[in-house]
């Protein structure tokens, strides 16, 4: 099992948020070339099509030490290994914003262009918890927790290529997630529709949050950093089904667990 933290050392270089606008915002913290190319590989386990052409912000603002200079056409192009159009830096130090301009990058003014927040659903009551499902035999599955009360409503499916955060709060989604979509929640996600996309829960680090869908063949899945891949299928037991996703284990023995979910 893989960490979207990394095996500590190696992701550390790096970190990828969700921002609102279409735009992925990279956290770089080591300009080093290899270093950059491991933490690459590990955060996003080698899948060289994990992004989908979308725009991407360097934001230098966690910089561990400012180096000389930075090798500008080596780090764009390993971002764009990955598909990412790198665009713009932000929390760049002055010593290296000649560089940036002079390869195309536009230098951002501290905040100036500050991903903006999606939309925020209005509050909604938070529905009656649902019957416990029936236990499934191999595995038991405990009932769903309801979603929270302010959750992030989409009611509509989601295409390849968008992205939603809630930011905060549970994400629920009422259509679906297409191949190439990806969804993001600070604690759980509910999809009442084919999962296919990439999913990520617990985004800030909340271990107790969960993976919910009624019908489960996604790309990716994460929760509080830990992620999983399924480049081979996924289990037959959950494969199109529904099911649910969540953590075992403690500290570095944590792992994503994919249960069939009951829903008569």
């Amino acid at each position: 099992m893989t960490s979207m933290q990394g095996s500590r050392g190696a992701a550390k270089a790096i970190e990828f948020k969700g921002g609102a606008f279409s735009a992925t915002t990279a956290m770089i913290r080591d300009t080093n070339a290899m270093k950059l190319a491991d933490a690459m590989h590990a955060l996003l386990g080698g899948m060289p099509d994990f992004f989908s052409g979308e725009p991407a912000i360097l934001d230098f603002s966690q910089l561990e030490a400012v180096p000389e200079r930075v090798d500008w056409a080596g780090l764009t192009s390993l971002l764009r290994r990955y598909r990412l159009q790198p665009v713009a830096v932000r929390h760049l130090p002055d010593s290296l914003a000649d560089g940036a301009r002079k390869i195309g990058l536009a230098v951002l003014e501290g905040e100036s262009l500050k991903p903006t927040e999606l939309p925020a659903a209005k509050p909604t009551p938070a529905p009656a918890p649902a019957p416990a499902p029936e236990p499934v035999a191999a595995q038991p599955v405990a009932a769903a927790p309801a979603p929270s009360a302010g959750s992030m409503i989409i009611d509509r499916p989601l295409r390849s290529g968008q992205q939603i955060y809630a930011r905060g709060t549970d994400l629920i989604v009422i259509g679906g997630v297409s191949h190439g979509a990806e969804v993001i929640a600070d604690g759980s996600i509910h999809c009442y529709g084919p999962l296919r996309g990439r999913a990520i829960a617990g985004a800030q680090g909340n271990h107790d949050a969960r993976i919910f869908t009624t019908s489960l063949g996604a790309e990716l899945v994460s929760i509080a950093g830990v992620f999983r891949t399924f480049e081979k299928g996924l289990p037959e037991a959950v494969a199109g089904k529904p099911a649910q996703i969540r953590l075992v284990g403690e500290g570095e023995a944590h792992q994503l667990r994919l249960d069939p979910l009951s829903l008569g």
